[in-house]
């Protein structure tokens, strides 16, 4: 009986262990505050309180972020209305503009044009058609969202996967009743496969990327039942090391692509915003310069992931892959095929895709010319407003076109016969533009420039600066790769965004008590909250690629971790040459505060 009740309990304590979370952490941190009676330890209280439920999601992560408006006012530290201004920045509007943007490509499949085209150019072979998925996956991820890339590609991915596993069965089975004595020729034996695929089409529904993913998923549950139904999903064991190279390729790639630009990535975004939030003076820091940075280091880590992961489940066959002029087997006749009847099901490129298409480009080419840094950007011309316009004046400016410019006319017949139009529709609508703003991620932001913004007035900042000015007796390569591994490894089972929200005010605190260039551990650490490649639940891409039931926990850890020594390694290489250069990170800079003490560690 006795059992039975603790059981009982037990059961509830589960079932309510959120909110038994929230309460526990609120009372064992309060003594914090009741008994130091400062603004500090107030504000840390604050901040100790928001990090675990952060880390923990015993709340949603936009509730924890409008804690700070709820706290400092009640504390002190700062009146609600100033709070209350830290939750809408020049971020935000940055993002609308890009929002409006992504809008666009995917409601007019221009980002799925995009991938097939890239995939057909690099070919059917293998290794080279992952490569070609990972570059156009990663090409996406530049301007749209992570987790929305990876959802568009994955059902192209699955569709191909499953046509190579189909053909080759197909094409066995013919073998085997050639041998048997059939008369069967070599010629036949295509046009077998080739009927084969066109029946296998047939059957098949797959989803259109950028929709629901739950499309995607029953399309996977239905492959992988059908499979099941001779006795095995997967014909080999190759087959099967084969869809998770092409699984993992897309979860990685996402990934790494938005590393690339401001826009890529929300922690680019919070960085950005951050930075320039606490160094105005400095102005380094834009579209292009993030992109010179940032681009050298995602090409070498896509590289060497795809190196990585070819060999880890198929191996690498150089012969076969530089082999010219030879004659394609069909696996790769099918592979080319599905990609060619994707493509062709697009049907011509259209007017809104092409308008989409311009603006996209005129939109990259305005936020590299703005301020380049070698040579006076078009921000030049307003010089009597020097930083007035930014890279979201730009996006806004692009971002209001999407809804001006016509998408197709409007009409209706009257009585009399005649056509006449009535009203034109615009390129997206702000219903559609509603349905893919990430407002989660814009309260979520905005909350970590408040706690930031608290943390400041509070002089907790200040306080954890002091403490940590002892570490300036270590090597500036060693406290960078300290952080960068910190970094990567919270992210494993936090947020990206909830990381470096969290770690921003105390990274740049650092830098500035042992008189280092904040860029020197600001960049490698922003870079480093991206690599969440280990766990399923460490990133919506990994989460999206999962789902498919190709992986196992085991896979994506032994794979994440190689990658994840791979992009470690290189950012160290790229701060110690052409980050080092591109900044002059040698010397403490003018713009960053000066330490009260005014001596060097």
């Amino acid at each position: 009986m006795c059992l039975l009740r603790t059981m009982n309990v037990l059961s509830y304590v589960l079932v309510y262990r959120k909110f038994f979370l929230v309460v526990f952490t609120l009372l064992v941190l309060l003594p914090l505050p009741i008994i130091l009676r400062t603004k500090e330890a107030e504000c840390a209280y604050t901040l100790f309180v928001i990090a675990t439920f952060w880390l923990t999601e015993a709340l949603p992560l936009s509730v924890t972020a409008l804690l700070p408006g709820l706290m400092f006012p009640l504390f002190g530290i700062m009146p609600s209305k100033n709070v209350a201004s830290a939750y809408f920045k020049d971020f935000h509007l940055l993002l609308i503009g890009v929002i409006c943007l992504a809008t666009s490509i995917e409601k007019w499949n221009l980002h799925k044009r995009i991938a097939l085209r890239m995939v057909m150019t690099v070919g059917v072979n293998p290794a080279w058609l992952t490569l070609g998925f990972m570059s156009s996956t990663a090409f996406l991820s530049m301007w749209l969202s992570n987790t929305s890339t990876a959802a568009m590609v994955m059902p192209i991915v699955e569709a191909v996967a499953q046509q190579i596993i189909s053909a080759e069965a197909e094409v066995e089975a013919t073998q085997m009743t050639y041998f048997s004595g059939s008369t069967n020729h070599g010629l036949e034996i295509d046009e077998s496969v080739n009927e084969h695929e066109t029946n296998e089409r047939k059957e098949k529904t797959i989803p259109v990327p950028g929709y629901s993913n739950d499309a995607g998923k029953n399309s996977s549950n239905m492959e992988l039942e059908k499979n099941s139904g001779t006795g095995a999903k997967y014909r080999t064991k190759k087959d099967h090391m084969m869809c998770k190279l092409m699984c993992l390729c897309i979860a990685y790639s996402s990934t790494i692509g938005g590393l690339t630009t401001i826009t890529g990535t929300s922690t680019n975004l919070i960085f950005a915003e951050h930075f320039n939030m606490r160094y105005p003076e400095c102005r380094c820091i834009n579209f292009g310069s993030w992109f010179m940075l940032s681009f050298p280091a995602a090409i070498i880590i896509l590289f060497l992931s795809w190196i990585w992961l070819q060999w880890l489940f198929l191996g690498f066959n150089f012969k076969e892959m530089f082999k010219c002029g030879k004659t394609k087997t069909v696996k790769q006749k099918a592979c080319a095929e599905v990609i060619k009847q994707e493509y062709q099901k697009l049907g011509p490129i259209r007017y809104q895709e092409i308008v989409t298409l311009v603006l996209f480009i005129v939109m990259a080419l305005l936020w590299f010319s703005r301020d380049p840094g070698f040579v006076p950007g078009w921000s030049a011309l307003f010089s009597k407003y020097p930083g007035f316009a930014t890279d979201s004046t730009v996006a806004l400016l692009i971002g209001l076109l999407f809804f001006l410019i016509p998408a197709k006319r409007l009409t209706k017949t009257t009585p009399t016969g005649e056509i006449v139009a009535f009203d034109y529709s615009p390129l997206i609508t702000w219903k559609e533009f509603q349905s893919f703003m990430p407002w989660d991620i814009a309260i979520l932001v905005g909350g970590g420039f408040a706690l930031a913004d608290g943390c400041e007035e509070s002089g907790l900042s200040k306080w954890i600066g002091n403490k940590l000015s002892p570490l300036g007796s270590l090597p500036v390569w060693l406290i960078i790769l300290i952080s960068s591994l910190l970094v990567t490894s919270l992210t494993e089972v936090a947020s990206n965004p909830a990381t470096i929200t969290l770690l921003l005010p105390i990274l740049s605190s650092l830098a500035e008590a042992i008189q280092v260039n904040p860029l020197y551990i600001l960049i490698p650490s922003t870079l480093c909250t991206s690599f969440a490649f280990l766990l399923p639940v460490a990133n919506p891409p990994n989460a999206i690629v999962f789902s498919y039931g190709h992986l196992k926990v085991i896979d994506m850890v032994k794979a994440g971790l190689g990658v994840n020594i791979v992009g470690v390694a290189v950012v160290m290489l790229g701060m110690s040459t052409w980050i080092v250069t591109l900044f002059d990170l040698s010397t403490y800079p003018s713009w960053a505060p000066p330490i009260s003490n005014g001596t060097m560690p």
